[in-house]
């Protein structure tokens, strides 16, 4: 699907083609718009002016409100998004974030230099030395009744940037004291080149989707919808006239209503801002129902919200994927679209919606400052994650799943398949279809030329896939066994580590399963060992980051909680050895148990993560952190966070 971009119109088209949710469960009598149909060419267009801007947005919104506002699109987070590890060459003394692309950070709550580390938990950020393994320094980012809140770490030299996701962050300094402040993404600069200090914060409204860190750059998504205040509804009132005046709310919003705002606080002083609208674009088909904006701060100049440089597009989006000179945001049109259950059809002739399709945009960051609009495309059916995604020798593989336990879906009619598109253009070049019918994709892992896709309903089919040639990609190899990975991790020459759980010829999990596949020969994989721990799971199955492999010595850490009687027995840091043809247990690690009424949530005392400094395994939990001999487990240092 071939894009163009034109200067001419910021605005206009915003409230185009849509989808229609319904809130609270309710059931509406008329079916909701159809799915924008992306099938034609896809074009991101700017506006030319806020008139124009407004206007399209109006149309298009009020063609998807409902008579309860717009519905699920508001509710629904998006998908986390997982990663994988960066690795270097040679091998490094401490570890890094297991992130997806070399030189690409990605968010996490703990980080290190090989010096420090810095953690982030419950609302506190800590600074450790890593040498003394002693706390140099903490700073409380929100209310001790507000530690529960979601926030993550990128670090660049003596500045931290916390990212908070939302819901109701106290924020910090003087305003602290007046209360909770907007429920949207908070951003706080902190510098920790003494006692860490803010130095400033930029707060969203909206919702984050993800971040991606390149040198001291790090650009921000955000996923915003349009601030109307719909009429509260009259006792009885019917549901033709609640839509009517919804509707007639939608025509007459401002453009403000639809352009992000943010607030930006920085030396003593706070603004209110809003993107232009000429730097808005939006795709030939759209919802108007929701913005996406990508905010850009650099982490060592003087002033690193000076200038945020926002621009936007009026689309949707869940999954962010970043090379170190793209940036990828994807989004399903029918993601958040209104449930069957929920509509009540007039008629049967009402029009079927057109086959799932999502859209991608790929923007230019290989220079500093505002990324660059580069084209935008569609592929059928839905990602699992950035995973689905891989940029490599200017084309972009997407794998993506469709049909599957989608509305209207027939059990049995899913399939999934990878396309290769021309980075430039985002058409397509190639593709392989019919993988796993019947079933869903639940990991994806591309190695320069070749992939893996892990397909999963009762059995485990690990598909290998060559992919050098872009205009026709191949499966040459298929592995079935039971169970499945929901996350791979390459091992060297020939070698690839599945996280997952095992299950039974039915497909009931079992627990968790760590299996190491022979991918030498990509017409013949093969299970060389499997480790599997029973009545349990791993948050390495669904995030990345809790995922680490040391390449020069074998060793692989992941959190793992057993179940007992319906609850959590037992949390502990398992680490296994990893040779060239199988998988030992070296042992478990655990904290110090918290005693009742200490302030820790039970999410707080298990272990979330691990890394590596010199011959050092550090495990962190929201109670603490514990040093280890990375080869024995033996206890060095117990650092309890109070």
């Amino acid at each position: 699907m071939r894009t163009s971009i034109r200067t001419a119109g910021v605005l206009a088209a915003l409230l185009a083609v849509g989808v229609t949710g319904c809130a609270d469960g309710r059931t509406t009598r008329n079916a909701p718009p159809s799915p924008a149909d992306l099938t034609g060419k896809v074009r991101l267009v700017a506006y030319a002016s806020c008139d124009e801007m407004t206007e399209g947005l109006r149309r298009a919104a009020a063609r998807n409100v409902t008579a309860w506002g717009f519905g699920d699109a508001m509710l629904y987070a998006v998908r986390d998004a997982a990663a994988a590890e960066k690795r270097a060459t040679p091998e490094q003394s401490y570890s890094t974030t297991n992130t997806h692309e070399a030189g690409v950070d990605e968010p996490d709550l703990v980080k290190t230099d090989g010096d420090r580390v810095i953690t982030i938990t419950g609302g506190v950020l800590r600074v450790v030395d890593a040498n003394t393994r002693k706390i140099t320094g903490t700073l409380r980012l929100v209310a001790e009744n507000q530690s529960w809140a979601q926030a993550d770490l990128l670090v660049h030299g003596d500045r931290a940037l916390v990212l908070f996701q939302g819901g109701g962050i106290i924020p910090f300094g003087a305003t602290a004291k007046t209360g909770v402040g907007p429920g949207g993404p908070r951003y706080v600069l902190v510098d920790l080149s003494g006692e860490p200090r803010v130095l400033g914060a930029m707060t969203v409204r909206g919702q984050h989707v993800d971040a991606r860190q390149s040198g001291s750059t790090v650009r921000l998504v955000v996923r915003s919808t349009p601030e109307i205040a719909f009429p509260v509804p009259e006792q009885n009132e019917p549901e033709d006239e609640r839509l009517e005046r919804n509707r007639a709310a939608v025509l007459s919003a401002p453009a403000d209503a639809w352009l992000p705002a943010y607030d930006i606080e920085t030396g003593g002083t706070s603004r209110t801002d809003r993107v232009g609208c000429d730097r808005v674009s939006h795709p030939d088909q759209f919802t108007g129902t929701s913005m996406l904006t990508v905010y850009t701060i650099d982490l060592a100049a003087a002033t690193p919200f000076g200038s945020a440089a926002p621009i936007a597009v009026a689309a949707d989006g869940d999954t962010v994927y970043a090379t170190a000179n793209s940036l990828y945001i994807t989004s399903n049109p029918r993601w958040r679209a209104a449930r069957p259950i929920d509509v009540v059809p007039e008629s049967p002739a009402t029009p079927q919606a057109p086959p799932e399709r999502t859209q991608v945009h790929r923007f230019d960051v290989s220079a500093p400052g505002a990324p660059r609009y580069v084209t935008s495309g569609s592929v059928p059916g839905r990602l699992l994650n950035q995973y689905s995604l891989s940029e490599y020798d200017g084309h972009l593989r997407v794998a993506t799943t469709s049909g599957a336990e989608v509305a209207g879906a027939s059990a049995g009619t899913s399939e999934s398949g990878v396309y290769v598109l021309d980075a430039g253009t985002l058409t397509q070049t190639g593709s392989v279809t019919g993988l796993g019918k019947g079933e869903q994709i639940y990991s994806v892992r591309f190695m320069g030329g070749l992939g893996y896709v892990v397909t999963f309903r009762q059995t485990d089919p690990l598909y290998t896939l060559d992919l050098r040639d872009p205009a026709a990609p191949k499966v040459t190899g298929e592995l079935k066994i039971t169970g499945y990975s929901a996350y791979l991790h390459p091992a060297g020459e020939g070698r690839l580590i599945g996280i997952g759980q095992e299950a039974s010829e039915e497909g009931r999990r079992l627990g968790t399963q760590v299996s190491l596949f022979d991918v030498a020969d990509p017409a013949a994989p093969m299970v060389l060992s499997r480790f599997h721990q029973t009545e349990s799971g791993s948050e390495a199955e669904w995030d990345p980051h809790a995922f680490l492999y040391r390449p020069a010595t074998g060793l692989a850490v992941i959190p793992l909680q057993t179940w007992a009687d319906g609850g959590v027995a037992d949390s502990a840091a398992l680490a296994l050895r990893i040779g060239d043809h199988e998988i030992t247990k070296l042992g478990v690690v655990t904290h110090p148990r918290q005693p009742a009424g200490s302030g820790f949530a039970p999410a707080y005392q298990g272990i979330r993560r691990s890394l590596v400094i010199g011959d050092d395994l550090w495990t962190v939990s929201g109670a603490g952190l514990k040093v280890s001999d990375a080869a024995t487990l033996a206890d060095r240092a117990w650092i309890p966070f109070s």
